[in-house]
């Protein structure tokens, strides 16, 4: 009778192993607090998962310099990337310091030309999203003058028009010619902007 027992307990926990494993979902977790991921892969299926959270990181910081990739395309890229292991129907799940589905960086302010509201060297925290309103302080890659944080002055269409909080106006010689030294203003892509200043 015991023997019965016992296999049939055996039989009951190959039953429940099996169906975990043809039924059961394979997840990606993925967190990220502007400057630190973290990626889980939870899954029966035999892959270096080790590997696998390695790469989906580095895409992940690959999608933070990107002005381009929203949160559906990152999520399609990631599932992209476990498609490459095996991993099909993967439930990806992002969640970030700033909420679930949100895509956070952290930027170091480079100059001068947000003084007051930023000062040189400071750290912010920016969503990276293309959902902006005028009087935002933005990050974007200006064909002109490359990576700059600047705020939102008007929005036409798909054109954005940026402009400095700085309004000093110096004087410098350059090879013995004198220029106004001021602060930048310049018309964007909404493409161009990587995200929106949430916490400095």
């Amino acid at each position: 009778m015991a023997k019965k027992i016992i296999l049939a307990l055996v039989i009951v926990i190959l039953i429940i192993f099996c169906g975990i494993k043809l039924f059961g979902n394979d997840s990606v977790d993925v967190y990220n607090d502007g400057e630190n991921i973290t990626v889980e892969t939870n899954t029966f299926s035999d892959i270096d998962r080790h590997k696998l959270n390695k790469e989906i990181c580095n895409y992940t910081l690959d999608v933070m310099n990107d002005t381009t990739t929203d949160i559906t395309t990152y999520r399609h890229g990631i599932e992209d990337i476990c498609s490459h292991y095996g991993l099909e129907n993967v439930n990806v799940n992002i969640d970030s310091s700033i909420g679930p589905n949100q895509i956070p960086i952290m930027v170091t302010v480079d100059g001068t030309s947000m003084v007051p509201t930023l000062q040189d060297g400071q750290d912010v925290l920016l969503n990276k999203t293309h959902n902006i309103d005028v009087g935002d302080i933005v990050v974007a890659e200006s064909d002109e003058y490359g990576g700059i944080i600047k705020r939102v002055d008007q929005i036409d269409g798909d054109r954005i028009h940026l402009i400095s909080d700085n309004k000093g106006i110096s004087y410098e010689y350059i090879n013995g010619v004198l220029y106004e030294i001021s602060g930048i203003t310049t018309w964007v892509d909404i493409s161009d902007i990587n995200g929106v200043v949430i916490a400095y």
